[in-house]
């Protein structure tokens, strides 16, 4: 049987007559002492599958480092000393996701490059590329599932610059990359262009993940299918690679389309 281990503490009793004064306790612990470190890297875990969990109900501003300590049934100190801030800890839960999604978009986008040998890929292709390591990551949950993909939606819609700065820096490789396939796929387009339809790619996709209450609200959407996170990817893919397509407007059209509102 383990013996105790007797630890000695400072700590403060308050006294009526001379205020808190300081002394020591003895604890006893059932257990055996070891030089083993503690599980430094389950405390990490934890800390971070929480903070993504809060992000994405309620958002950054509205998650404390405190909230996120309670739910991951650590103290404060433990987020301080791994992550620092809010700030670089909300920047950690996104690496840990977005670094590995981001580099299987490049690699398959890569692959189909090679298959093609030379010739430009059509957006479907490109698009496929973007979105089945999204798919990937939706179905595993152990990799964060659609609460990540979700969070990552509500953080691309997000307003607060650090946000915005942060993931145009994790964006920028795999962006550049998927803009000069698109460019390569789509000629008629000058590049400028090709980088706005891009935006709107991004943004739709993100839209779409970031949860279906949205969805929810239009008539004849059966439930289930706004909950399938593949079905919905899979509708969302020819819409996009049909606006990618579509060929610039004119002085005339814009004029034309909004006559209307004049």
């Amino acid at each position: 049987m383990s013996q105790p281990v007797v630890r000695r503490l400072p700590v403060e009793v308050v006294s009526s007559s001379a205020g808190a004064v300081p002394t020591t306790i003895a604890i006893s612990v059932v257990g055996k002492l070891t030089d083993k470190p503690a599980d430094v890297g389950d405390t990490k875990r934890r800390i971070l599958d929480a903070a993504e969990e809060l992000f994405m109900e309620h958002g950054f501003e509205a998650t404390s480092l405190r909230l996120i300590t309670t739910a991951a049934g650590v103290n404060l100190a433990a987020a301080n000393y791994h992550f620092g801030s809010k700030e670089e800890l909300f920047q950690a839960v996104f690496t840990r996701r977005l670094d590995p999604m981001n580099n299987d978009r490049m690699a398959l986008l890569a692959a189909y490059e090679a298959a093609a040998d030379g010739e430009p890929l059509t957006c479907e292709r490109i698009i496929s590329a973007m979105f089945i390591p999204a798919l990937k990551l939706a179905r595993d949950h152990e990799q964060g599932g659609k609460n990540f993909l979700r969070l990552l939606g509500r953080a691309y819609a997000d307003p607060a610059p650090f946000i915005r700065e942060f993931l145009s820096r994790q964006y920028a490789e795999m962006i550049g990359r998927f803009r000069a396939a698109f460019a390569e796929a789509l000629p008629h387009l000058p590049r400028e262009e090709v980088s706005w339809r891009l935006h709107f790619v991004m943004g739709a996709l993100s839209y779409t993940l970031a949860g279906s209450d949205g969805l929810k609200l239009i008539s004849q959407i059966r439930p289930e299918d706004v909950d399938n996170d593949e079905l919905l990817l899979k509708r969302l893919a020819p819409f996009l690679a049909a606006g990618l397509r579509a060929p610039v407007g004119t002085a005339q059209d814009q004029q034309q389309w909004f006559s209307e509102s004049d």
